[in-house]
């Protein structure tokens, strides 16, 4: 689709928006943003003002048309929430094809363009270019390319590698409409327990905030402009030290804690995300206990509703002048079928809707996330517990981002163009060749048990949780460890399930151990042939158990079949590097400080890896060609 477009007199085409037949100057695109900010802001209505302020998830058709119903998660129609409540801010959830993202893209736009003002529509996402689908958090590939998650781009240790990344999603968002990111995730992994780890870049302060940048440049470029996927950067002022590891999307993980006093190294990736441009920023759910900054005790309250935190450090201290998200669903409960995720309004839950609602736009904030309340906020302006001066701070914000984006030009894309590029193949052979060279070979071989890695091409492989079709490309399927040379079995990293509150399921908590039945029966596996233990580590697992009788074990962090094989055999060579430590036991878990990077004594440490050799010689067997050396660890990253 292309937009329509007019002629003024004096030679300019541009979009007349407002369908009053003339150009105005926020229609004139060779204005500065500032100077068609103001002059769009001074010919809003207050309702038109109160809709920029809102951000909420928006589900498509699967024919490529816009939802007239309430979907699984989205609460309205879209016409509703459009033309009726003014939002221009949406986060999609499932998008299954991308020429049908494309055209449900092109028909929200046109529905936009019937607004009063014909404001255009930001389409945002969370991450959905890896392996995890969970609604609250991020989503599998699809038809994107495929990629590690962002754990296993942190152990790659190659800013070029995270800025490809970038690049390519990029480009494939922006083909099919997606104009913002609510991501990168720079939250220290420094909690083992903690659900939403697979989202950082691990441990290392340092290392977070050199590869946050580079994903940041890759979406961004050096500055907001036609071809950028603007970025919100998360969760200030940092959201990885959750009391005993539990999740702040629920009540009982509200806390965060700093036993250890290590808050500065929780904030520092965000200052240098600053200054290289983040279009926004997202505080987290989290309510700090105990936290003193500067001599001052902070606030013990959610970091949304936080004006020490949002205004106090972030806008004032930091200088940060762009736009402010809250995290989803703050104000109201949210209830989906026979389940309820509470307002996370930590700290302030005896306030009312309204009263929550007051609190985070005096806290600094510009945006509601997961809301679409707008009723609320014109009441609190009625009643003059909110001013319009206050209203147009954000909106001003919120518009600039739109302005930058080109999206008042043209928000319009090609399906062609959006087929073409969406799981393009060398964006596809990029994310197999990161998620191959990712895998982190732990151990391989030990004083009684002979290295097994690199496999040997042709061997006879027995597999758990392995799809036959990767056995089959580099080997031969047995039945039973009896008949095998070598047994690979995939693990996942340990977790309770729970499944009581809405989202709960698909957040991986709780205790890291292996169950003992499961550590018994590996066992009896290795007795007949050497065995091979993937461990998926979305969060570090307590693997201290499999070391005695596993041959080798090796981490992953998104990694397909075909892809960990290729690692295996050494037709790709693994080359991963630990991106947090991996504790000895749950004991020594407990007794850590959620706060803190990294243990005293852990069983492996950040950084570790081992290299293995070329693969092996066609033939059965295991091991053959062997060069099983450790490289030196280095923590710094690759930058060559």
């Amino acid at each position: 689709m292309q937009p329509a477009r007019q002629t003024s007199p004096d030679g300019v085409e541009y979009r007349d928006l407002n369908g009053n037949g003339r150009m105005d100057p926020f229609e004139d695109p060779r204005l500065p943003v500032e100077q068609r900010v103001e002059d769009l802001l001074g010919r809003l209505s207050l309702q038109e003002k109160v809709g920029l302020m809102f951000q909420t998830v928006i589900e498509a058709g699967a024919d490529g048309t816009v939802l007239e119903s309430p979907g699984a998660i989205s609460k309205s129609p879209t016409s509703e929430v459009v033309l009726t409540k003014h939002l221009t801010h949406f986060n999609v959830h499932h998008l299954e094809d991308a020429r049908l993202a494309a055209r449900w893209h092109n028909a929200l736009q046109a529905l936009a363009e019937q607004t009063p003002h014909g404001i255009p529509v930001t389409v945002s996402t969370d991450p959905r270019h890896a392996f995890i689908e969970n609604s609250g958090v991020s989503f599998s590939a699809k038809a994107f390319s495929q990629w590690p998650e962002p754990l296993g781009l942190a152990a790659l240790r190659d800013v070029d590698a995270v800025r490809e990344f970038g690049d390519v999603a990029r480009q494939e968002y922006r083909a099919v409409g997606i104009r913002a990111a609510l991501h990168p995730t720079l939250d220290l992994a420094t909690e083992p327990r903690w659900a939403r780890q697979a989202g950082t870049f691990g441990q290392d302060p340092d290392l977070v905030t050199e590869l946050g940048v580079a994903y940041l440049l890759g979406f961004q470029g050096d500055s907001l402009g036609p071809d950028s996927i603007a970025c919100t950067s998360k969760h200030f002022p940092g959201g990885g030290p959750q009391k005993d590891g539990e999740d702040a999307h629920f009540p009982y993980g509200r806390e965060q804690v700093y036993p250890g006093g290590r808050f500065a190294d929780h904030l520092k990736p965000f200052p240098p995300m600053i200054e290289a441009g983040t279009a926004g920023i997202m505080p987290y759910y989290g309510m700090p206990v105990g936290l003193e900054i500067d001599g001052e005790q902070i606030e013990e309250v959610g970091f949304g509703y936080n004006r020490q935190i949002v205004t106090g450090l972030l806008r004032e201290k930091l200088g940060y002048d762009g736009v402010v998200v809250t995290d989803w669903e703050l104000v109201n409960d949210n209830h989906v079928g026979d389940q309820v995720l509470p307002a996370r309004a930590w700290g302030v839950e005896h306030l009312d809707p309204h009263g929550r609602m007051e609190l985070i736009l005096h806290a600094g904030a510009d945006q509601f996330g997961g809301e679409e309340c707008v009723d609320l906020l014109l009441d609190l302006v009625k009643e003059g517990r909110v001013t319009e001066e206050r209203i147009d701070e954000s909106a001003r914000r919120l518009l600039a981002v739109k302005f930058r984006l080109g999206l008042f030009d043209d928000p319009y894309v090609d399906e062609e163009l959006a087929a073409r590029t969406v799981g393009r193949a060398d964006f596809r052979a990029a994310g197999h060749a990161a998620q191959a060279r990712s895998v982190t070979v732990l151990q391989n071989g030990t004083d009684a048990l002979e290295a097994p890695l690199p496999l040997a091409t042709g061997a006879r492989i027995y597999a758990e949780n392995v799809s036959t079709t990767a056995i089959e490309a580099v080997g031969v399927p047995a039945a039973s460890p009896e008949g095998a040379d070598v047994a690979v079995v995939r693990l996942h990293a340990p977790f309770d399930a729970r499944s009581d509150l809405f989202l709960e399921s698909w957040f991986h908590q709780g205790s890291l151990e292996f169950p003992p039945g499961l550590v018994a029966r590996l066992a009896r596996i290795a007795a007949h042939c050497p065995l091979v233990v993937d461990v998926i580590l979305d969060r570090p697992a307590i693997v201290t158990p499999l070391l005695p009788f596993a041959a080798a074990v090796v981490g992953s962090y998104g990694s397909s079949d075909t892809a960990l094989l290729d690692a295996l055999t050494g037709a790709v060579a693994p080359q991963g590097r630990l991106p947090f430590d991996l504790p000895r036991s749950m004991e020594d878990v407990r007794r850590h400080g959620e706060d803190v990077p990294g243990f005293e004594d852990p069983l492996f440490a950040f950084g570790h890896g081992l290299t293995v050799g070329a693969a092996a010689a066609v033939g059965a067997g295991v091991g053959a060609g062997v060069t099983d050396t450790t490289d030196a660890v280095d923590d710094t990253v690759r930058t060559a």
